[in-house]
């Protein structure tokens, strides 16, 4: 089974923050490998801006060395590399300040057929100040598309400020806010498991499903260069990607798959979600910090040996664990249970709906008592779906049960390499869909709910509870669902 690849228009793409890590990592490698599908070809641009004093030939060795450090050997074909890198281009630009403003109008093509993209990978305080100067400098059009990148904002009024910065030139249907998580292949199987299979949609409410739970947990630490510690795990991980996936489960079916329909639903969950404010806080929520762990073969090191010493002491979270519920009818008396963290026991992001038990079992318990079914959609790694359910152990001796998993593997599955979220959401943006982008109403809803959270850790004098790296986070986020008479979903995940 081979994937449909359909062409995009012809598109003029200026990156700025050009030779910043993102850039390296994650968008020149998502280009090359939608450029080596023949998604698109040498009639586009990419045009790079930073402050760096580069050439163009300088700028495509870098592109070069990207592609050779972040793309797997198996795609790299020379003869593709040497066309891809011919459609590169460079501008010297220092955004913040108006006399360094480089030639851009220059590098682009005035043709409305060609698609206008302007990428911003720089910092949030940087939007409005581009903003203005590609209007100011007539390279703005009412076409052109803009991207932004997280973080938008530490908090409620900082996110209305940047994009109130951004609104004064661009507007709601030109901004794409981008998550990478959202652009996820398993992510997007989310929908299409809901609602274009009879089978889970009747069941998908109050009456069948007992709890649901998404764990995004991550093996590495914070690192050592002290921006994890201004943002911390409710604001990084909690208020965007979590926030999102929660959505996209809970939501009701949309009246199609336009990108504002998609949205209103999402939009209507995050307003339905209810508020956990003050007293509520301490037990609904858990915040950890990883200590460090030495043994014979290895060491970890805490996360405040990881930090500056100007920063040591800090209470910034790196895992949180929290109880949030959602006042509407579908899923009234539901809780989701989210846990996030850094320096877990594996990397890996899955959602768990566990169903209720069946109302009455005919086998008695030497048989095996029947246990709930189970369907969880691995996000990373190894993406897939399984759905957990009971049937008769092989053989003679009677009716023995036995929980096994019907287990839809992506990798085994389709022979395709499967792309990166940011080769799909990149190329969106030149379609023009916004499906998969965040709308500045949603965005502002999910900091309405996560503010309180944050405030009242800000309030309380209680540091975060710690938790030894490399295990599943501190005790009190077990104690969280096993209150409620549940357990945390833990493998096997292999």
């Amino acid at each position: 089974m081979s994937s449909r690849i359909i062409p995009v228009q012809p598109f003029d793409y200026v990156v700025f923050g050009a030779t910043g890590d993102l850039t390296k990592r994650k968008l020149i490698p998502a280009l090359y490998h939608r450029f080596k599908d023949g998604q698109f070809d040498e009639q586009s641009r990419i045009i790079g801006v930073s402050r760096s004093k580069l050439t163009n030939a300088e700028f495509q060795q870098l592109a070069g060395d990207a592609i050779a450090q972040f793309v797997e050997k198996d795609y790299q074909d020379a003869a593709t590399i040497k066309r891809f890198l011919t459609i590169f281009s460079y501008v010297i630009n220092d955004v913040s300040d108006e006399a360094g403003w480089g030639d851009i109008k220059k590098a682009l093509r005035d043709d409305p057929k060609v698609v206008r993209a302007f990428y911003l990978a720089v910092a949030p305080d940087l939007f409005e100040p581009i903003a203005e100067q590609l209007a100011k400098t007539k390279v703005y059009r009412r076409d052109a598309r803009v991207v932004i990148e997280k973080p938008l904002g530490h908090d409620l009024a900082s996110s209305i400020e940047i994009n109130d910065g951004v609104a004064k030139i661009f507007k709601e249907d030109q901004v794409y806010r981008i998550d990478h998580y959202l652009g996820k292949e398993t992510v997007q199987n989310l929908l299409a498991l809901r609602f274009a299979n009879t089978l889970f949609e009747p069941i998908w409410n109050s009456a069948h499903i007992d709890h649901v739970q998404l764990t995004v947990a991550e093996s590495v630490g914070a690192g050592t260069r002290g921006y994890y510690d201004e943002s911390g795990a409710l604001r990084d991980m909690i208020q965007n990607h979590m926030l999102q996936l929660l959505c996209l489960v809970a939501m009701e079916p949309p009246a199609s798959d336009d990108a504002n329909a998609l949205r209103d639903e999402k939009l209507k969950v995050l307003r339905a979600l209810r508020p956990i404010t003050n007293g509520e806080v301490a037990t609904k929520t858990v915040r950890g910090q990883y200590r460090g762990v030495k043994s014979e073969t290895a060491a970890v090191a805490s996360y405040q040996d990881e930090l500056p010493e100007d920063k040591k002491g800090s209470h910034t979270e790196t895992f949180v664990a929290l109880k949030a519920e959602i006042d509407n009818w579908r899923w009234a008396g539901v809780p989701f249970y989210l846990r996030t963290g850094k320096r877990m026991a594996e990397r890996v992001s899955e959602i768990c709906i566990q169903f209720k038990p069946i109302p009455h079992s005919i086998f008695d318990h030497a048989e095996g008592a029947p246990k709930a079914n189970k369907l969880i959609i691995r996000l990373q790694p190894d993406e897939g779906v399984k759905l957990m359910m009971m049937i008769k152990d092989p053989g003679p001796g009677g009716m023995r049960l036995r929980q096994v998993p019907l287990n839809l593997s992506f990798a085994e599955t389709f022979t395709e390499r499967t792309p990166e979220a940011y080769e799909r959401l990149l190329l969106d943006v030149v379609r023009g869909n916004q499906t998969l982008f965040m709308r500045r109403d949603e965005l502002e809803a999910a900091w309405m709910w996560v503010d309180p959270i944050r405030q009242a850790w800000d309030r309380s004098s209680e540091p975060p509870q710690t938790y030894t790296a490399g295990t599943w986070g501190p005790s009190g986020a077990v104690a969280l669902i096993e209150r409620d008479g549940r357990t945390w979903y833990e493998g096997p995940h292999s």
